[in-house]
């Protein structure tokens, strides 16, 4: 049984306000893997040289990395393990460096009781500033 199998989704266990965050630090290698995984190797997360050219004069990670971690909130924390994603809107903020910590947060901002749905607001922040907001909508199993 997986560790947090405790945690499965519960739409009745569910609250507006409620809220969940994860704390992930940024890697060389996970912007290497994220690269391979996707097939997105954009130089300006890849190459040195390249994104020293760019206005952020450094490399900079995947802005879909960073949203990753929502997900991983979604799946693992709040609501958990059965919960499914229907929509998510994506505002990037500002950029995620290697060495960066990646605050993510998810919160309950709405409850769509006949659909068995919820509206999660979800920000990832660095060093108390936004990078990254939007919207979730997610559908979340009822009490088994």
């Amino acid at each position: 049984m997986p560790a947090n199998a405790d945690k499965a989704a519960n739409f009745e266990a569910l609250h507006v306000g409620q809220e969940a965050s994860i704390s992930r630090t940024v890697t060389e290698q996970d912007i290497l893997a994220f690269a391979e995984v996707t097939g997105d190797k954009n130089p300006v997360h890849l190459d040195a040289a390249y994104a020293a050219k760019t206005m952020f004069k450094q490399r900079i990670a995947h802005g879909m990395l960073s949203a990753g971690y929502i997900s991983a909130v979604f799946g693992m924390e709040l609501p958990g393990p059965g919960a499914i994603y229907v929509s998510q809107t994506l505002n990037f903020k500002g950029p995620v460096k290697i060495g960066d910590t990646v605050v993510t947060t998810v919160k309950v901002a709405e409850l769509i009781a006949a659909k068995h749905r919820a509206r999660f607001e979800c920000t990832c922040s660095v060093g108390g500033k936004v990078v990254l907001d939007g919207e979730a909508v997610l559908m979340v199993p009822g009490k088994k």
